[in-house]
């Protein structure tokens, strides 16, 4: 084999996966544009909702900052356990 006969089977291949890079990129750009697209529809009616609701928000927000506080201490206890 010489050199010659291993760089054009090789450049073919890297070309191909330069293609396929570059469509899977251009498809990446395109899901995170529809993402933050969705992300902000959902942030706007939140919004709304925390306007119109207050009280509920400020309780549904109490409510997910306990289970959190829950769920991290029995992480931390358990880790605890295992010294």
């Amino acid at each position: 084999m010489t050199k010659k006969s291993i760089k054009n089977p090789v450049k073919k291949v890297v070309s191909k996966a330069k293609k396929q890079l570059k469509g899977a990129e251009i498809r990446a750009k395109a899901e995170l544009l529809k993402a933050k697209a969705k992300f902000k529809q959902h942030e706007e009616k939140v919004k709304a909702y925390i306007k119109k609701n207050p009280e509920k928000a400020v309780a549904i927000a109490a409510g997910v900052g306990a289970a959190l506080a829950a769920v991290t201490e029995a992480v931390i206890m358990k880790k605890m356990k295992k010294r």
